[in-house]
């Protein structure tokens, strides 16, 4: 039998780095040539159901949790400046962040799985602060947010998460706003809440198709106008947290169903009042992180009170949280 030394793979069936299965030996060359093009094979640094907190007031920091464990934050690495109120999207790999405080128009990204800091992505089509994140495995969404030109905006961006590049325009909200939240199922990105031209807080709930383009519908309200929440979901419900109401912080936690329409309904409390704080989920369970340095969780399919989960590495506000497992993945 004929051997074949191709690529330097000395085996009698060569194989390609990027199936599982691969063996053999590649020169240095090579491997270099494959990592640049994005196919070598790296050892995850962490593994499982994983939640990314990024940024907040005064803070570059990125950490991360084991969504089906509990138990307090721990280093990932860091953004590449300080940055609050950003938004955060993901696919079951890679963990995107865009937007943020002075009207940033930046947007970075982390491979889930790789202990690491930030790089770049590309841009927003609009630098803006307070705006909303949320995606499926393929597209991220990016909506609503504020200029300190215009206070509230209605503009939703849409990128390819697995590639790098300028976000695209995808339509506009409902209703123009800043400090909203958004969630997502496979199909269906819904965003709730803000903070509207004229008012302290609005109990608005609007959703797109995100595997197409367009404006936003009308969905519903929430049991209470807030703005500053936290959002996160399974594949079919989506739950809003938190937040500010305009006369004071809240602990109340709403769900919907999110391929219907139709007003929230209550889900039960946090283990505090707080606002301005950011939520991540493994489709069967809710984690919301900041306005403090607690976490929560909740069971997403059941109704009930928040329990602790744990501490983020500090006190910290007005940040962004992904996964690799929410409900826009499943």
């Amino acid at each position: 039998m004929s051997k074949r030394y191709q690529g330097n793979i000395i085996t009698d069936s060569p194989t390609d780095p990027t199936t599982s299965a691969a063996s053999g030996v590649w020169s240095l060359a090579e491997q270099n040539t494959f990592k640049g093009a994005g196919n070598w094979p790296i050892a995850p640094d962490i593994t499982g159901d994983i939640g990314l907190f990024a940024g907040g007031s005064g803070k570059d920091t990125i950490q991360y949790i084991t969504i089906t464990s509990t138990g307090n934050a721990i280093d990932f690495g860091d953004l590449s400046q300080n940055t609050a109120y950003l938004a955060g999207c993901s696919s079951s790999t890679r963990g995107v962040f865009g937007g943020g405080s002075t009207e940033v128009d930046r947007i970075e990204f982390v491979t889930i799985a790789i202990l690491s800091n930030s790089t770049d992505f590309g841009d927003l089509t609009q630098g803006r602060y307070g705006l909303g994140g949320c995606s499926s495995d393929t597209r991220g969404i990016f909506a609503g947010g504020g200029t300190n030109t215009t206070n509230e905006e209605n503009t939703i961006d849409y990128i390819t998460i697995a590639s790098t590049g300028n976000a695209t325009d995808f339509g506009n909200l409902h209703e123009a706003r800043r400090y909203l939240a958004g969630l997502s199922s496979t199909t269906r990105g819904v965003f709730g809440g803000g903070d509207p031209a004229g008012s302290s807080a609005t109990d608005k709930i609007d959703y797109i198709t995100i595997a197409s383009t367009g404006n936003a519908a009308d969905f519903g309200n929430l049991v209470e106008a807030r703005r500053e929440i936290g959002a996160c979901s399974s594949s079919t419900r989506g739950l809003f947290a938190g937040g500010n109401t305009g006369f004071g912080q809240s602990n109340r936690i709403d769900y919907i169903t999110i391929a219907s329409t139709g007003n929230a309904s209550d889900f039960g409390d946090l283990t505090s009042s707080r606002a301005y704080l950011a939520a991540t989920s493994n489709s069967i369970r809710g984690v919301f992180g900041g306005g403090s340095n607690v976490m929560d969780y909740v069971t997403i399919a059941t109704t009930g009170n928040a329990t602790d989960f744990g501490d983020l590495l500090a006190s910290t506000t007005q940040l962004a949280a992904c996964s690799n497992s929410h409900g826009g993945l499943s």
